[in-house]
Order: structure tokens, then C-alpha cells, then sequence
């Protein structure tokens, strides 16, 4: 039986979870940079141990209200395979360690969300509870994954230095 590892966060009722391979650590939410001309999820950069990273409002990318980052936000910092990066979340509830066999496809139940790519339905009592887990390689689309990139390029040696 093969165990996967998620790390479990909220935004507002619903569980969400990224594969613990993906999470590099989680720190307190800290200020970061805003950006001209990037997507309207991305909401600035910040630097993390000398790196410049794009900072991810993952409400927007779900269409949840905004809400004001206050004391108790983290940062997810997070790699996929084209950069590292900072999601901002409400909280962190756990990890836990599922059996693969636990984890649906996404496409079989949300065939129309792309962002999620698997779910995990657990038991709690009477309550059957979802968490959603993030595919962060298709968190951006083609032209969101662009327009960062050359916002990116533009500005940072500008804010910097």
C-alpha cells in the first residue's frame, strides 16, 4: 500500500491540500512587492532566503472573497517545476498520510476545474469531508504563466536595485 502525504490548509470551509514533495516550509505571512501587469492572482513577490518569488492569492484563483492577510496568514512556500513560489493561506490544519487507493482523479468528479487534481474524501463521524488537492504545475495558465514572467523580468531589477 503506497502512502501519500498532504499537507492539509483552509480557505474559509473548504479543505485544500499540496503534496508535501511540493512544500519547501511555511512561514508567517510577510510584506511583500506589488507588481505591475501580472495576473489577478498573483499579488506581488517577495524574497525568501535570496530568492525572488511571485506570492499567489489562491482565494482569487477559487473565486473566494478577498480577505485583509492579518497576523495568523502564512506563506506555502512552494516549488513546481518551473519556480518556486508563495501561496497565501488562512491556516494550516495537518499533514496526514492517505493511501493512494483514498484519492480520486478530480476529472471523475470537477471534470471542469483544472487546478485540483486529485480529491481526498475522509470520514469524520457522520460527515464525509472533501479536501481538494492542488495541481501547482497547472496553477497558471499558458498566458498567466507568461505575463508573470515578463513582469518578472521587467521589474524586479527596478525594485531591487
Amino acid at each position: 500500500m503506497k502512502l501519500i502525504t498532504l499537507v492539509v490548509f483552509n480557505l474559509d470551509n473548504q479543505k485544500y491540500a499540496l503534496h508535501l514533495s511540493t512544500v519547501e516550509t511555511i512561514i508567517r505571512a510577510v510584506e511583500f512587492t506589488a507588481l505591475p501587469k501580472v495576473p489577478k492572482i498573483v499579488n506581488g513577490i517577495t524574497n525568501f532566503q535570496e530568492k525572488i518569488i511571485p506570492v499567489f492569492n489562491i482565494r482569487k484563483r477559487f473565486n473566494l472573497p478577498d480577505k485583509e492577510i492579518d497576523l495568523d496568514d502564512h506563506l506555502i512556500i512552494v516549488h513546481t517545476s518551473k519556480r518556486m513560489a508563495a501561496l497565501i493561506k488562512d491556516n494550516v490544519s495537518n499533514v496526514i498520510s492517505r493511501s493512494k487507493e483514498e484519492i480520486i482523479n478530480a476529472n471523475k468528479i470537477l471534470p471542469e476545474i483544472k487546478y485540483i487534481e486529485e480529491i481526498l474524501r475522509l470520514k469524520n463521524g457522520i460527515m464525509l469531508i472533501y479536501i481538494l488537492i492542488h495541481n501547482l504545475d497547472k496553477f497558471l495558465s499558458l498566458e498567466e504563466e507568461k505575463e508573470l514572467e515578463n513582469s518578472m523580468k521587467g521589474n524586479i531589477s527596478e525594485i531591487f536595485f
